[in-house]
């Protein structure tokens, strides 16, 4: 009987380390999501980046500077599996409180997540909130 998790086993979530810099970068690079390597380093070096990881490769990212989230992403080979939802779960629990600003066409992930959404004159992207 073996103790390693089935394949399809839900990943770890972990914060983000100096190492996973990369990896974050290409995940949230594959999402069309705009975020440079400095912005990730520094949000990393204050516990603000938080990964899953599924047999030591990371999967996901979620990237934040206190309550707002400014990525969120996960590997195309693993969407629609709960991981994006993993990775807000837990920087709810962190936080209390996330925010975030988004396109419309992922709006319907921020919403099945109970994020209050809403439009905001003059801005193309949306505002979504929500508290623990």
């Amino acid at each position: 009987m073996s103790d390693d998790p089935p394949a399809d086993a839900d990943p770890t979530v972990r914060r983000g380390r100096e190492g996973d810099l990369l990896a974050v970068l290409r995940i949230v690079e594959g999402a069309m999501l705009e975020m440079g390597a400095n912005q990730v380093r520094r949000r990393t070096e204050s516990d603000e980046v938080l990964v899953a990881a599924h047999e030591g490769r990371v999967v996901g990212a979620l990237v934040r500077d206190g309550d707002h989230v400014e990525a969120i992403a996960v590997h195309p080979d693993r969407r629609g599996r709960g991981i994006g939802s993993l990775l807000v779960e837990r920087a709810l629990a962190e936080t209390g409180r996330l925010t975030a600003e988004f396109r419309e066409e992922v709006r319907p992930f921020y919403e099945s997540l109970g994020f209050d959404i809403r439009e905001r004159a003059g801005e193309t992207r949306l505002w979504g909130e929500r508290e623990r």
